[in-house]
């Protein structure tokens, strides 16, 4: 008998027999043929087919048991559907195997091209999740593509790292190291070069002759110790300085052309320094006065005690409170949000023109020495509370509105009015 090649199997015929008595496997072979033969023609007939390999090698497994006999007989095919469907409906018309009376069952008829396609199928949605986890985002592959491109951009100019532009560009911006320039190409700035630290080359000196220079600081002391040394040697024409904290490597491509938008003159860069001693004691002397003259007015109180009633209303009529219910209109409203939007958590101070022109930014602790480098100043918006000492140096420096997160206390003022977050 021939046996059909695996990979000519398009059908499988799948059936189970049951016997009253005792047979063995040649016994149901001789069935299957026997039986039969000339049943379906000559065509169809299992001796020949298995001749000729349209039917492959005939599969029995017999289990005796309590004197009786059952089965399975699993049949390959190379036939056509029909074909196969009815040589498998031919084996439920056998009766007899060997000398027993038995049945014989048809279970399935399972198309082999089937179980194949299920199996592609399931192996290739494997594969395919597979693929797609390697495929990064089109977006993040063009920003890496992008950041590689603009790091490679760094080069030597005189001997210090710089972005391609420094040689052509009319202005160029001073960081203080290869690290800095790095970021800032990868956020499209190429007039970048590096100092190389407190101790100032000799060829920025010369880079910076005829160039427009920004300095863009570090927003910690050292940033100051550069820019004083810088300032000794280069003709430097505007500072520009990271938040609070942060080094411009650190930065984000918005806090660097946020803090570049910002830049200010040198002439008005020296308040961003931060606080020492000796500032520290000015800032906190405009209260002193008043706490030195209330214990006075104390022990004398018995002696004023009949003008201070009368003096106190008047006085405050001519100081009127500017608190919750000072009028704003909606333009300045809306001005004034988004500003306290940009400083949130920074606790700082911003400083306007009347135009509304950005004037610098300082920490609040250093306002009432810095406020004094600007001239004309006319808004203030702070990351703070508003308590009297605010409104005093502003109202002092001739500003006409302050603002604050909230207010502590009453604060009043001559000429300016104060305003709390929650009044905008």
């Amino acid at each position: 008998m021939a046996k059909l090649a695996q990979t000519s199997v398009k059908y499988v015929i799948k059936s189970s027999f049951d016997a009253e008595g005792i047979v063995e496997k040649p016994d149901v072979i001789g069935a299957l043929f026997g039986q039969t033969e000339g049943l379906l023609g000559p065509e169809l007939d299992l001796r020949e087919l298995q001749r000729t390999g349209r039917i492959g090698r005939i599969e029995v497994n017999v289990i005796t048991k309590a004197g009786k006999s059952n089965g399975e007989i699993i049949i390959p095919s190379s036939l056509d559907g029909t074909e196969t469907a009815l040589i498998a409906a031919s084996l439920e018309t056998i009766d007899r195997v060997g000398p027993c009376n038995a049945k014989i069952t048809v279970s399935s008829v399972e198309d082999l091209r089937t179980v194949k396609r299920k199996y592609i199928i399931d192996r290739a949605k494997s594969l395919l999740s597979s693929l797609l986890g390697q495929v990064p985002d089109t977006s993040i592959v063009a920003e890496e593509l992008m950041q590689s491109v603009r790091s490679a951009e760094i080069i030597k100019y005189k001997g210090l790292s710089a972005g391609v532009d420094v040689p052509t560009s009319d202005s160029i911006i001073l960081c203080e190291g290869r690290a800095d320039v790095i970021t800032l190409l990868k956020h499209g700035i190429k007039n970048a070069i590096a100092v190389g630290g407190t101790a100032i080359a000799p060829e920025i000196i010369q880079v910076a002759k005829e160039k427009e220079v920004t300095v863009f600081t570090d927003g910690d002391r050292g940033g100051d110790l550069i820019l004083k040394e810088l300032k000794q040697v280069v003709d430097v024409d505007f500072v520009a300085r990271a938040p609070l904290g942060k080094e411009v490597e650190e930065l984000t491509k918005k806090e660097v052309y946020k803090a570049l938008r910002e830049k200010v003159p040198v002439e008005q860069a020296q308040f961003l320094k931060p606080i020492g001693p000796s500032t520290s004691e000015s800032t906190r002397r405009p209260a002193r006065p008043e706490r030195r003259e209330f214990p006075d007015r104390s022990i004398h109180r018995d002696s004023t005690i009949s003008r201070s009633p009368p003096r106190s209303p008047r006085f405050e009529q001519k100081r009127p409170t500017i608190v919750k219910k000072t009028a704003v209109s909606a333009e300045d409203k809306a001005f004034f949000k988004e500003q306290m939007n940009d400083l949130v958590g920074t606790r700082a101070a911003a400083i306007y023109d009347s135009d509304k022109q950005f004037a610098g930014r300082v920490p609040v602790k250093e306002l009432s020495t810095s406020i004094k480098q600007v001239e004309s100043p006319a808004m203030v918006v702070l990351d703070a509370e508003l308590d009297q000492d605010l409104v005093n140096i502003c109202d002092m420096a001739g500003v006409s509105v302050i603002v604050g997160t909230k207010l502590n206390g009453t604060p009043r003022g001559r000429n300016i009015k104060v305003f709390a977050l929650d009044d905008l």
